[in-house]
């Protein structure tokens, strides 16, 4: 069995040569009263084929966004993927390799990060990219701690329209590092200031573009006003998609950009794995954790790749290492490249305009609902609408109907009353004018 590889006998064997009777001879040092007297309450043992039943049971009672009309969003975005793309990332030679210890025999794995970093590089409009992180969220702290080693300084300004978990991130992060984070309320009637958080002793201001709540900003004066303090601008993106038609980061004046880039080639599936972005300006190359794969010629001339940045502690940097990040995420990252080169930049620009234009009728469809209202003047392919009733009860009425109607702000924001009534919804390229039907079918029942 794939799971139970090794046998009664296997195991007795291996017990013998450490000297120890029995598995419970590993945990001798456990407290005994830390230990369960009594097998845990989980059903006995049973065969591969009634696990997978189980199991398929299970899954049955979740509402697939693959099988229903779905307007999740919040960070997770689902999108078109070609066969071409999972075809090619399960090939042995990519799907088995991993992050390169004597990287210039890898070659083909050095070329894809390469690529990966310019595709990068170019779609935020900055000067290098590192071979990815783990994910938005760590990206986003990652980037916080970037900033305040750089700057010297400790204060950190988080916007209100950062998303929930990607301010826990970097709060837990900056608990244990001693830094003091300022973190804005939820910015949801589009009142914030944050220019007006920054002092003397600011390191940097992290901002969400377009933001948690779907909108659009430009950062070029914050931006401005942040360089006038000596601090630095983090952009953070949730929707890489939106790069096809926004302004880039880059363009605004951004010092660092950190995101999230599951919507290209990678499945929302439960919410990973995913793939981290960061992006920098030529003069923090050096302090950017992670990896940086570079291109060169060998000693006849002829192109190859090596990997030319590593601060990591496994490497001899040990303390002085910019990051415990030990690896990247590879697969990911060879998924989003391969969609992006599939799609090409015209193809990116209207996949970009597709999402969109699907927005923007679902806008039009959902200001028609009575006693519903549009938050949003600006948005790409999230926005965020308010409800007569709490969102909550109104997503769980629309589930049992068969629509995922978005996601309640109330969930990532729970002990905020002002949200309660606040619906997250997002379209992209896969919701049909048949899908919008069926949500505002539900949704107005829902709501009467």
């Amino acid at each position: 069995m794939r799971y139970l590889p090794l046998t009664h006998e296997d195991r007795q064997q291996m017990l013998s040569v450490i000297g120890a009777e029995s598995v419970e001879d590993l945990f001798r040092d456990v407290p005994a009263d830390a230990l369960l007297s009594d097998p845990v309450a989980l059903p006995g043992t049973q065969g591969e084929m009634a696990v997978e039943q189980a199991f398929r049971a299970f899954a049955a009672g979740n509402v697939s966004p693959s099988s229903a009309p779905s307007f999740l969003g919040g960070g997770a975005y689902r999108h078109h993927i070609p066969a071409t793309v999972d075809h090619l990332i399960q090939r042995g030679e990519f799907l088995t390799a991993y992050t390169p210890y004597q990287p210039e025999v890898a070659q083909g794995t050095l070329q894809y990060l390469f690529e990966f970093q310019t595709q990068v590089a170019l779609l935020t409009g900055m000067d290098v990219a590192n071979a990815s992180m783990y994910d938005g969220a760590t990206s986003c702290a990652e980037a916080v701690m970037m900033a305040t080693r750089t700057r010297k300084r400790r204060r950190v300004v988080i916007s209100g329209g950062l998303h929930p978990h990607y301010r826990e991130t970097s709060v837990t992060y900056g608990k244990y590092t001693d830094l003091d984070i300022h973190a804005l309320p939820a910015d949801w009637q589009d009142s914030e200031d944050a220019g007006a958080a920054i002092d003397g002793e600011t390191a940097c201001v992290v901002v969400q573009y377009p933001d948690f709540f779907g909108r659009v900003r430009d950062y070029t004066a914050l931006a401005d006003a942040c360089h006038a303090a000596g601090a630095l601008l983090v952009v953070v993106v949730t929707e890489v998609v939106s790069l096809g038609l926004l302004k880039p980061p880059g363009e605004m004046g951004a010092d660092i950009v950190a995101g999230e880039g599951q919507s290209l080639g990678n499945a929302a599936s439960f919410g990973g794995p995913t793939v981290g972005l960061m992006a920098v300006r030529g003069s923090f190359l050096r302090q950017m954790p992670g990896r940086l794969a570079g291109q060169t010629v060998d000693v006849d001339g002829r192109r190859g790749f090596v990997l030319t940045l590593s601060t990591r502690e496994q490497h001899i940097r040990r303390e002085k290492a910019t990051s415990n990040i030990c690896t990247n995420s590879g697969l990911c990252a060879l998924a989003f490249t391969i969609h992006l080169t599939l799609l090409g930049e015209q193809g990116l620009v209207r996949l970009a305009e597709l999402n969109h234009a699907n927005a923007v009728e679902l806008a039009d469809r959902l200001a028609a609902v009575p006693g519903v209202d549009v938050l949003n003047d600006t948005f790409f392919n999230e926005l965020t609408v308010r409800l007569p009733k709490p969102a909550a009860g109104v997503v769980d009425a629309m589930a049992e109907r068969g629509v995922l109607g978005g996601i309640p702000v109330s969930r990532l924001y729970p002990d905020n009353p002002d949200l309660r009534n606040l619906l997250l919804v997002a379209a992209t390229e896969l919701n049909s004018s048949d899908d919008m039907d069926a949500l505002v079918a539900t949704l107005t029942e829902a709501l009467s």
